[in-house]
């Protein structure tokens, strides 16, 4: 798979499993929702909350979205990052570290419980980016 980007929006109050619907009832295709309960939980958090939501449209487009944790920006405007995802970890790595040059890194690329590789950072220019992919090396 080549990357793709995609808009991730992160909700307040547990909204992520209703707009997730709502969007695949207007735009059609197949949601996928994974809870916080399914990856063992973080601490404070609803384990029915979603973690990870994913609407993959026939138009070929998706849309990612998950409930805010504490600390996490839900704020609209300052809730939608850029994730960029795929299969080729070296690509990733490469695109993450190029980014992230001149930028703050929140969350280093390394392997997640779910089996991905995951980091986020904040660019340069203040643009939120999120990196997944690539699974186990």
């Amino acid at each position: 798979m080549t990357l793709r980007l995609s808009p991730y929006v992160s909700l307040p109050g547990g909204a992520a499993r209703a707009a997730l619907e709502f969007y695949r009832s207007v735009l059609g295709g197949k949601v996928v929702i994974n809870t916080f309960g399914e990856f063992g939980g973080a601490e404070g958090v609803d384990p029915e909350a979603v973690m990870h939501g994913q609407l993959d449209a026939p138009s070929g487009f998706t849309l990612m979205v998950s409930d805010a944790m504490a600390g996490m920006a839900a704020a609209p405007g300052s809730n939608i990052a850029l994730c960029l995802f795929g299969d080729d970890l070296d690509e990733l790595r490469t695109t993450f570290d190029g980014l992230a040059e001149g930028g703050e890194v929140t969350t280093p690329l390394e392997q997640q419980v779910w089996g991905d590789h995951y980091g986020a950072f904040t660019d340069r220019f203040g643009v939120d980016w999120m990196v997944n992919g690539g699974g186990t090396a």
